[in-house]
């Protein structure tokens, strides 16, 4: 008999795989960490290396291999820092807000033929479940997303 926890885990597994597929790939296309990389500066605005660490509990190696590759994409810029701090910071370019709105368009727009026959109320306990699991991680990661 699968236990809630055994389901769980195997269907959070399979949607980290299906994800991909819910939208035709493109050559210009963002990958997994600029888009999550994006996502976060879009919110939170400019970065430094520092925090981009910190928010992702990332060391600076992978980071710096992260952003070198963004920044000849032309999806991020470095600028100098707007508080007045030494360290500069990535910030979002046209390029960059550009691919991370239409990605996510047609991330959503995936979902939406997938989900195509649920009813509003479906859709919804499955966004404010998937929000209190994501919660629950960020509370004891210590490292909580900016929402809105």
């Amino acid at each position: 008999m699968d236990m809630p926890l055994d389901r769980i885990e195997r269907e959070t597994m399979l949607l980290g795989r299906y994800m991909h597929l819910l939208t035709p790939r493109v050559e210009w296309r963002l990958d997994r960490s600029a888009y999550i990389l994006l996502s976060r500066i879009e919110v939170e605005g400019p970065m430094s290396i520092s925090q981009l660490s910190e928010a992702f509990g990332l060391d600076a190696s992978t980071l710096n291999r992260q952003t070198a590759a963004m920044l000849r994409a032309g999806v991020v810029e470095r600028i100098p820092d707007p508080d007045g701090g030494i360290a500069r910071k990535f910030a979002i370019t046209d390029e960059g807000a550009r691919r991370l709105d239409s990605d996510r368009e047609r991330n959503v727009a995936g979902l939406a033929k997938v989900m195509a026959d649920w009813t509003p109320e479906e859709a919804e306990q499955l966004a404010a479940s998937l929000s209190r699991l994501n919660l629950s991680i960020e509370r004891l990661d210590g490292r909580p997303w900016p929402r809105d």
